[in-house]
Protein backbone atom coordinates (compact mmCIF):
# COMPACT_ATOMS: atom_id res chain seq x y z
CA UNK A 1 0.00 0.00 0.00
CA UNK A 2 1.27 3.32 -1.11
CA UNK A 3 0.72 6.72 1.05
CA UNK A 4 -3.42 6.75 1.70
CA UNK A 5 -4.65 9.83 1.88
CA UNK A 6 -7.90 9.60 3.73
CA UNK A 7 -9.67 12.88 2.91
CA UNK A 8 -9.50 11.81 -0.68
CA UNK A 9 -11.22 8.53 0.31
CA UNK A 10 -15.24 8.58 0.45
CA UNK A 11 -16.92 7.88 3.95
CA UNK A 12 -20.19 6.77 2.64
CA UNK A 13 -21.21 3.80 0.25
CA UNK A 14 -21.31 4.31 -3.72
CA UNK A 15 -23.89 6.47 -5.45
CA UNK A 16 -26.94 3.70 -5.99
CA UNK A 17 -25.98 1.29 -3.68
CA UNK A 18 -28.89 -0.40 -2.81
CA UNK A 19 -29.02 -0.78 1.34
CA UNK A 20 -32.15 -3.02 1.69
CA UNK A 21 -30.69 -5.63 -0.88
CA UNK A 22 -27.01 -5.16 0.77
CA UNK A 23 -28.73 -5.81 4.42
CA UNK A 24 -30.14 -9.07 3.09
CA UNK A 25 -27.19 -10.23 1.88
CA UNK A 26 -24.83 -9.12 4.58
CA UNK A 27 -27.55 -11.26 7.04
CA UNK A 28 -27.18 -14.39 4.56
CA UNK A 29 -23.27 -13.93 4.82
CA UNK A 30 -23.54 -13.58 8.17
CA UNK A 31 -25.62 -17.25 8.50
CA UNK A 32 -22.76 -18.45 6.23
CA UNK A 33 -20.39 -17.73 8.70
CA UNK A 34 -21.73 -20.12 11.32
CA UNK A 35 -21.02 -23.04 9.29
CA UNK A 36 -17.45 -21.57 8.40
CA UNK A 37 -16.83 -20.93 12.16
CA UNK A 38 -17.85 -24.67 12.80
CA UNK A 39 -15.28 -25.51 10.47
CA UNK A 40 -12.82 -23.35 11.98
CA UNK A 41 -12.83 -24.85 15.42
CA UNK A 42 -13.41 -28.02 14.56
CA UNK A 43 -10.40 -28.37 12.26
CA UNK A 44 -7.98 -26.29 14.28
CA UNK A 45 -5.79 -25.52 12.07
CA UNK A 46 -6.18 -22.01 11.26
CA UNK A 47 -6.74 -18.41 13.11
CA UNK A 48 -8.45 -15.51 12.92
CA UNK A 49 -7.28 -12.30 13.98
CA UNK A 50 -9.69 -9.42 13.10
CA UNK A 51 -8.35 -5.67 14.26
CA UNK A 52 -10.57 -2.88 14.07
CA UNK A 53 -9.25 0.49 14.08
CA UNK A 54 -10.96 3.92 14.07
CA UNK A 55 -11.77 7.28 15.42
CA UNK A 56 -14.00 7.60 18.62
CA UNK A 57 -17.86 7.09 17.18
CA UNK A 58 -16.81 5.42 14.17
CA UNK A 59 -19.11 2.31 14.92
CA UNK A 60 -16.64 -0.11 16.48
CA UNK A 61 -18.82 -1.81 19.13
CA UNK A 62 -22.21 -2.04 17.01
CA UNK A 63 -19.60 -3.65 14.19
CA UNK A 64 -18.99 -6.14 16.61
CA UNK A 65 -22.29 -6.65 17.34
CA UNK A 66 -23.89 -6.64 14.45
CA UNK A 67 -21.77 -8.81 12.54
CA UNK A 68 -19.76 -11.14 15.10
CA UNK A 69 -22.65 -11.26 17.49
CA UNK A 70 -24.43 -14.53 16.29
CA UNK A 71 -20.97 -16.78 16.14
CA UNK A 72 -20.13 -19.34 18.67
CA UNK A 73 -19.19 -17.79 21.73
CA UNK A 74 -16.71 -20.52 22.41
CA UNK A 75 -14.74 -19.69 19.67
CA UNK A 76 -14.86 -15.96 19.37
CA UNK A 77 -13.44 -13.69 21.79
CA UNK A 78 -13.18 -9.61 21.95
CA UNK A 79 -10.12 -8.12 23.87
CA UNK A 80 -10.96 -3.78 24.12
CA UNK A 81 -7.85 -2.13 24.48
CA UNK A 82 -8.16 1.00 26.71
CA UNK A 83 -4.80 2.72 28.37
CA UNK A 84 -2.71 0.53 29.86
CA UNK A 85 -2.12 -0.71 33.71
CA UNK A 86 0.74 0.29 35.63
CA UNK A 87 1.66 -3.51 35.18
CA UNK A 88 1.29 -3.22 31.56
CA UNK A 89 3.17 -0.37 31.40
CA UNK A 90 6.23 -1.90 32.91
CA UNK A 91 6.50 -4.52 30.74
CA UNK A 92 7.54 -4.07 26.67
CA UNK A 93 4.21 -2.53 25.06
CA UNK A 94 3.81 -5.95 22.57
CA UNK A 95 3.15 -7.58 26.01
CA UNK A 96 -0.76 -7.09 26.64
CA UNK A 97 -1.09 -7.71 23.30
CA UNK A 98 0.50 -11.08 22.46
CA UNK A 99 -0.95 -12.97 25.19
CA UNK A 100 -4.25 -12.36 23.81
CA UNK A 101 -3.50 -13.63 19.47
CA UNK A 102 -5.52 -15.95 18.92
CA UNK A 103 -4.94 -19.75 19.26
CA UNK A 104 -5.51 -22.30 16.41
CA UNK A 105 -9.74 -23.12 15.79
CA UNK A 106 -10.22 -19.39 17.60
CA UNK A 107 -11.41 -15.97 15.99
CA UNK A 108 -10.02 -13.15 18.37
CA UNK A 109 -11.12 -9.60 18.06
CA UNK A 110 -8.79 -6.83 19.02
CA UNK A 111 -11.22 -3.23 19.60
CA UNK A 112 -8.75 -1.01 19.21
CA UNK A 113 -5.16 -3.02 19.35
CA UNK A 114 -1.03 -2.37 19.52
CA UNK A 115 -1.53 0.29 16.63
CA UNK A 116 -2.50 2.98 19.86
CA UNK A 117 0.76 2.62 20.78
CA UNK A 118 1.85 4.38 17.10
CA UNK A 119 -1.72 6.86 16.96
CA UNK A 120 -2.80 8.64 20.28
CA UNK A 121 0.31 7.85 21.98
CA UNK A 122 1.88 10.25 18.98
CA UNK A 123 -0.82 13.02 18.87
CA UNK A 124 -0.21 13.13 22.44
CA UNK A 125 3.65 13.64 21.94
CA UNK A 126 3.89 10.45 24.49
CA UNK A 127 6.07 9.06 22.14
CA UNK A 128 8.51 10.07 19.79
CA UNK A 129 9.27 9.31 16.22
CA UNK A 130 12.23 7.47 17.00
CA UNK A 131 10.54 5.49 18.84
CA UNK A 132 7.24 5.43 16.35
CA UNK A 133 9.92 3.73 13.96
CA UNK A 134 11.52 1.05 16.57
CA UNK A 135 7.68 0.05 17.15
CA UNK A 136 6.41 -0.25 13.48
CA UNK A 137 9.14 -2.35 12.74
CA UNK A 138 8.37 -4.52 15.93
CA UNK A 139 4.74 -4.72 15.07
CA UNK A 140 5.39 -6.22 11.71
CA UNK A 141 7.78 -8.47 13.38
CA UNK A 142 4.96 -9.49 15.17
CA UNK A 143 2.62 -10.00 12.64
CA UNK A 144 4.82 -11.81 10.93
CA UNK A 145 5.43 -13.82 13.34
CA UNK A 146 1.65 -15.24 13.82
CA UNK A 147 1.10 -15.33 10.38
CA UNK A 148 4.06 -17.49 9.30
CA UNK A 149 4.32 -19.51 12.65
CA UNK A 150 0.98 -19.77 14.05
CA UNK A 151 -1.57 -20.05 10.67
CA UNK A 152 -2.55 -16.89 11.74
CA UNK A 153 -5.15 -15.13 9.55
CA UNK A 154 -5.13 -11.39 10.29
CA UNK A 155 -7.62 -8.97 9.05
CA UNK A 156 -6.96 -5.16 9.86
CA UNK A 157 -9.78 -2.80 9.60
CA UNK A 158 -9.68 0.96 10.24
CA UNK A 159 -13.37 2.64 10.05
CA UNK A 160 -13.06 5.50 8.09
CA UNK A 161 -15.90 7.95 9.62
CA UNK A 162 -16.05 11.84 8.46
CA UNK A 163 -15.63 14.35 10.75
CA UNK A 164 -19.43 15.38 10.34
CA UNK A 165 -21.07 11.93 11.00
CA UNK A 166 -18.34 11.56 14.10
CA UNK A 167 -19.83 15.23 15.81
CA UNK A 168 -23.32 13.94 14.94
CA UNK A 169 -22.75 10.40 16.59
CA UNK A 170 -20.78 12.13 19.48
CA UNK A 171 -23.86 14.78 20.34
CA UNK A 172 -26.53 12.09 20.37
CA UNK A 173 -24.48 10.56 22.84
CA UNK A 174 -25.63 13.60 25.17
CA UNK A 175 -29.55 13.19 24.81
CA UNK A 176 -29.97 9.51 23.68
CA UNK A 177 -30.64 7.46 26.84
CA UNK A 178 -29.50 4.21 25.29
CA UNK A 179 -26.04 5.67 24.21
CA UNK A 180 -25.60 8.05 27.21
CA UNK A 181 -23.55 5.42 28.57
CA UNK A 182 -20.50 6.01 26.16
CA UNK A 183 -20.44 9.60 26.49
CA UNK A 184 -16.84 10.98 27.61
CA UNK A 185 -16.48 14.50 27.72
CA UNK A 186 -13.08 14.02 26.37
CA UNK A 187 -14.15 12.54 23.30
CA UNK A 188 -14.80 16.22 21.70
CA UNK A 189 -11.50 17.27 22.93
CA UNK A 190 -10.11 14.21 20.78
CA UNK A 191 -12.10 15.53 17.92
CA UNK A 192 -10.53 18.78 17.64
CA UNK A 193 -6.92 16.48 17.16
CA UNK A 194 -8.32 15.10 14.16
CA UNK A 195 -5.74 16.11 11.32
CA UNK A 196 -3.11 14.81 13.67
CA UNK A 197 -4.66 11.74 14.01
CA UNK A 198 -5.02 11.61 10.54
CA UNK A 199 -1.43 12.04 9.79
CA UNK A 200 -0.53 9.53 12.19
CA UNK A 201 -3.19 7.08 10.67
CA UNK A 202 -1.85 7.81 7.02
CA UNK A 203 1.50 7.07 8.39
CA UNK A 204 0.41 3.64 9.94
CA UNK A 205 -1.04 2.38 7.04
CA UNK A 206 2.25 3.14 4.79
CA UNK A 207 4.99 1.75 6.93
CA UNK A 208 3.01 -1.73 8.81
CA UNK A 209 1.21 -2.82 5.57
CA UNK A 210 3.22 -5.99 5.34
CA UNK A 211 -0.73 -7.28 6.62
CA UNK A 212 -2.78 -5.01 4.23
CA UNK A 213 -5.35 -2.48 5.45
CA UNK A 214 -8.71 -2.42 4.89
CA UNK A 215 -10.41 0.97 5.06
CA UNK A 216 -14.09 0.66 5.00
CA UNK A 217 -16.85 3.82 4.91
CA UNK A 218 -18.70 3.22 8.07
CA UNK A 219 -20.55 6.77 7.88
CA UNK A 220 -23.54 4.51 6.92
CA UNK A 221 -23.58 1.16 9.55
CA UNK A 222 -25.04 -1.46 6.65
CA UNK A 223 -22.43 -0.50 4.17
CA UNK A 224 -19.80 -1.04 6.93
CA UNK A 225 -21.27 -4.38 8.12
CA UNK A 226 -21.42 -5.50 4.60
CA UNK A 227 -17.63 -4.99 3.63
CA UNK A 228 -16.56 -6.48 6.94
CA UNK A 229 -18.53 -9.47 6.72
CA UNK A 230 -18.12 -10.20 3.49
CA UNK A 231 -14.19 -9.73 3.76
CA UNK A 232 -14.32 -12.02 6.85
CA UNK A 233 -16.69 -14.90 4.93
CA UNK A 234 -14.16 -14.57 2.15
CA UNK A 235 -10.98 -15.06 4.29
CA UNK A 236 -12.43 -18.13 5.70
CA UNK A 237 -13.57 -19.47 2.34
CA UNK A 238 -10.54 -19.34 0.89
CA UNK A 239 -8.69 -22.11 3.62
CA UNK A 240 -11.04 -24.91 2.05
CA UNK A 241 -11.87 -26.08 6.00
CA UNK A 242 -13.05 -29.26 6.34
CA UNK A 243 -14.19 -31.40 9.03
CA UNK A 244 -11.58 -33.87 10.47
CA UNK A 245 -12.89 -37.36 10.42
CA UNK A 246 -13.28 -39.98 13.40
CA UNK A 247 -10.42 -40.06 15.75
CA UNK A 248 -8.81 -43.50 15.82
Amino acid sequence: MGRVKLSAISTKAPKGSDKAKLKAKTARIIEELDELQNRLIAESKHSLLVIIQGMDASGKDGLLRDVFGSLNPLGVSVKSYKAPTAEELSHDFLWRVHQHAPAKGMIQIFNRSHYEDILITRVHGWCNDDTAVKRMKAINDFEELLTEHNNTHILKFYLHVSPEEQQVRLKERTHDPRKMWKYNEKDFEEAKLWSTYMKYYEDCFQHCNKVPWHIIPADQNWYKEYLVAQKVYDTLKALKMQYPGLKK
